[in-house]
């Protein structure tokens, strides 16, 4: 499975991302992790090379967001879809195929995230609409299905280790209660909205992922 994500987009009482109550050497707490921090720290961009991590906005964004004069774009992935910094500090996501949601609290919980579950949008894709069940399910199977996974690994140390991050408890989790309370509305230049993240198949609609899974 070829992994392809370009990173373009409260304190949330979902997130459950460990508190970062790591200190440096001279006992302050470390500066929140931004993209403008993760673009000045060399090793951690070269270790998110391994996920295809680049911080490249494009300069005239195709959606709007309801409420937000100009959205923060702040990368994309392969597919064309867009990641947005909100004001609010959550990451949005717009997908090129008319779907949008919040995927993460913070900017730094994104990144875990990506770095956890490079795959998320495949388990967003394979959620039955939804399911945590069955996102849970996803994610066993598609991490099974890793390739290059020893490289994945070590870049998943290397990245926590240049920027100091802690892991998710539950990043599965912390993704469908992003989704499942997002609340911006995204809408297409004719003004149609985007639809959930959430989509209808389910790991028995793949084939590789369902004998994964067994």
């Amino acid at each position: 499975m070829q992994i392809c994500l370009q990173i373009r987009a409260y304190e949330p009482v979902f997130s459950r991302v460990r508190q970062n109550a790591r200190n440096n050497r001279d006992g302050a707490t470390p500066m929140p992790l931004s993209p403008e921090v993760l673009s000045s720290n060399s090793e951690a961009v070269a270790w998110l090379r391994a996920f295809d991590l680049t911080l490249e906005p494009d300069d005239e964004p195709w959606f709007s967001v309801d409420g937000v004069e100009k959205p923060r774009q702040i990368g994309s992935d392969g597919a064309g879809g867009a990641f947005v910094l909100l004001p609010s500090q959550n990451v949005l996501y717009v997908s090129s195929g008319g779907r949008a949601g919040i995927i993460a609290g913070t900017f730094e919980a994104f990144v875990q995230l990506v770095v956890a579950c490079p795959y998320w949008l495949d388990i967003l894709k394979f959620s039955a609409g939804g399911d945590l069940v069955e996102m849970r399910r996803a994610a066993m199977a598609l991490e099974a299905t890793l390739d290059d996974e020893d490289d994945i690994n070590g870049a998943r140390d290397g990245v926590r280790d240049a920027l100091d991050l802690s892991e998710f408890d539950d990043p599965v989790g912390a993704l469908y209660d992003a989704v499942a309370a997002s609340d911006p509305i995204v809408r297409a230049t004719d003004g149609s909205p985007f639809t959930t993240l959430f989509n209808r198949f389910s790991v028995d609609s793949n084939p590789m992922l369902r004998d994964a899974a067994a």
